[in-house]
């Protein structure tokens, strides 16, 4: 047991163990924990949680946009902090704000089902039942994320793009109470997760924008040596999720990538073959490469003794490792792929252009 669990002994002399849940101070990020933690509940009704709220680099930086910060650990190094403390027994993440490589002693025990991984449009209420097609020439549109950007505006040429910073209340705030903005791009599992789903306008499908790399999915970050712990959470994996992450972050890991350039995906599973697509842009994206795998990931009827072996961070005792070394390959095969038509002489230029802004 770590220090940050705590015992108590009820009137009954039950022996009742609490487990302190690490997380952003963030509205969404208060209920994706809470999320977390009523699901643990219901499996695990004898188990008290405690949620444990702090402020990241990410969350007190507020007037610089992420990618200029050059920090790859923006809203999860506090969080790992306290971890490694022993002042939280878990934290949970949006997985797209966790790097690929993650510090040593550290794994993500829980991947869960991924909410829509899709970015969507939140017009100005003076635009309401336009979309970015439809919206007049110069129109500014806001978004931090450089991923965004780039695809949108080699499809919409006739928008503008500006950077908006601050948490999702701060930036619907931010679009509705200035005229600066005419509509600004958000994750639509965030606006579903916080009850804002009336808000969105339109949903960006692949054709037009891409994802980012864990995009909707929630994770759970734990202490690799607390076997009772990663044996408690690994019950919320995915199994679908955990292998579209897990090579969603391979490509990512390969390439290098992070919040300071515009790399994106788009992955699926049917009928146990898992497809990838993935694609690097310039900063304007009217530079771009992008090609698409699939692999097997049926395991048959294989019986696998128990691994603690991670797959760019993350550990799934429940998911076949024939599928998870699949899926961690199809992500490096793919990157490869893109390294050798010249991927990485887009993303320097674009990791450089973007220093210089």
């Amino acid at each position: 047991m770590s220090l940050a669990s705590v015992a108590n002994e009820d009137g009954n002399g039950t022996v009742n163990r609490v487990i302190r849940m690490g997380t952003r101070k963030s509205q969404l990020a208060r209920i994706q924990t809470d999320y977390v933690a009523e699901k643990l509940k219901t499996l695990y009704p004898d188990v008290l949680l405690e949620i444990v709220a702090m402020s990241t680099i990410g969350d007190k930086i507020l007037d610089t946009a992420l990618s200029k910060i050059g920090e790859k650990s923006l809203f999860t190094k506090e969080l790992e902090n306290a971890l490694e403390r022993n002042e939280v027994d878990l934290v949970v993440h949006s997985l797209k704000d966790l790097p690929t490589t993650l510090p040593n002693g550290f794994t993500i025990g829980a991947v869960l089902q991924r909410e829509s991984p899709h970015d969507a449009v939140v017009l100005h209420p003076k635009n309401s039942g336009l979309t970015l097609d439809t919206l007049p020439d110069g129109s500014v549109i806001g978004t931090s994320s450089l991923r965004r950007a780039a695809q949108l505006k080699k499809k919409f040429p006739h928008l503008e793009f500006k950077d908006i910073r601050g948490n999702l209340n701060t930036r619907l705030k931010k679009l509705d109470e200035k005229e600066d903005y005419a509509a600004i791009i958000l994750a639509a599992a965030g606006l579903k997760r916080m009850g804002w789903e009336a808000r969105v306008s339109q949903v960006l499908g692949p054709e037009d924008c891409m994802y980012a790399v864990g995009q909707g999915a929630l994770a759970v970050e734990v202490r690799a040596r607390d076997c009772d712990i990663l044996g408690m959470v690994s019950t919320l994996h995915h199994s679908e999720t955990v292998l579209r992450c897990i090579a969603e972050r391979a490509f990512l890991r390969r390439l290098e990538g992070g919040c300071s350039v515009p790399v994106a995906v788009n992955t699926e599973v049917k009928d146990s073959v898992l497809s990838l697509t993935g694609a690097v842009y310039s900063l304007d994206g009217a530079d771009s490469l992008k090609e698409a795998m699939e692999t097997s990931v049926d395991s048959g009827n294989k019986v696998e003794e128990s691994a603690d072996i991670q797959h760019v961070g993350v550990t799934a005792h429940n998911v076949p490792q024939c599928a998870q070394v699949a899926a961690e390959k199809l992500g490096v095969d793919l990157a490869d792929l893109l390294l050798s038509k010249g991927a990485m002489e887009i993303l320097t230029t674009a990791r450089k252009l973007n220093d210089a802004r």
